[in-house]
């Protein structure tokens, strides 16, 4: 986040940045990182402020965290406590590129990664201008009522430990909004739901001891949820459309 530097010209103490100060934060295998630091994130990503030596900084507009995680090495690895991992958005595997993917890979890239002919696609101005306009994107109440009852499913699986929290169904909100912009909708409709529910609630829910040694995963179970719970129904009529 930063620190307190002194300044022997000045005699003075003065506070410099560090890289969280930024409009994306990458933090690449992020379970390598100490306590210390994964708990340093939690005030950034949830209030977009830092806190160094009792003073609160605003962070940057927008600002945004990207990490991964090698899910198979377990040296040298500390687990992300459940306050972090439930401020992610979403969790996606990438898994194994295609053979296709890969050959492209090779062709275009060779062995060096030209990080230097990377552009950017959009400023902060304009992400900030696309929040506003899907933040005006019409969520019925059916809808609503359809994510509470995905998410206080999780809550009462008897295989389930920890059910997803408060922020599980705002990232179903908010997630199916912008699923809506992207398919050229002003309004959600179930299936944005059902197409976020499990990269947005695998990691916001614990196995009981039963489960994961019965070998069940938490997609598993998310995806027998989805299925139990009634889809309600929507008419198109009942929407403004663009």
């Amino acid at each position: 986040v930063g620190m307190t530097v002194f300044n022997p010209k000045t005699g003075e103490f003065a506070v410099k940045n560090g890289p969280v100060f930024t409009n994306l934060l990458l933090a690449d295998e992020i379970n390598r990182a100490i306590p210390r630091t994964q708990s340093a994130l939690l005030e950034a990503m949830e209030e977009r402020q830092v806190s160094i030596e009792g003073e609160s900084r605003k962070l940057p507009v927008p600002f945004f965290v990207m990490a991964t995680q090698n899910p198979v090495e377990k040296e040298s690895t500390f687990p992300l406590p459940a306050a972090q991992l439930d401020r992610f958005f979403l969790k996606l595997s990438m898994g194994y590129p295609t053979a296709e993917e890969e050959l492209d890979m090779l062709t275009g890239l060779g062995y060096a990664t030209p990080y230097e002919t990377v552009q950017p696609v959009a400023s902060p101005e304009q992400l900030a201008r696309l929040r506003e306009e899907i933040a005006a994107i019409t969520v019925t109440d059916e809808v609503k009522e359809y994510i509470v009852a995905l998410v206080q499913r999780t809550r009462s699986h008897s295989s389930l430990l920890l059910g997803a929290s408060p922020r599980g169904s705002r990232t179903l909100y908010q997630g199916g909004k912008a699923l809506a912009a992207m398919a050229g909708r002003d309004y959600v409709v179930p299936e944005d739901i059902r197409e976020l529910y499990l990269p947005a609630l695998s990691h916001r829910i614990a196995l009981t001891g039963e489960a994961r040694y019965a070998g069940r995963t938490p997609e598993q179970i998310l995806r027998e949820i989805l299925e139990d719970t009634e889809v309600p129904p929507y008419r198109k009529d009942r929407f403004r459309h663009a």
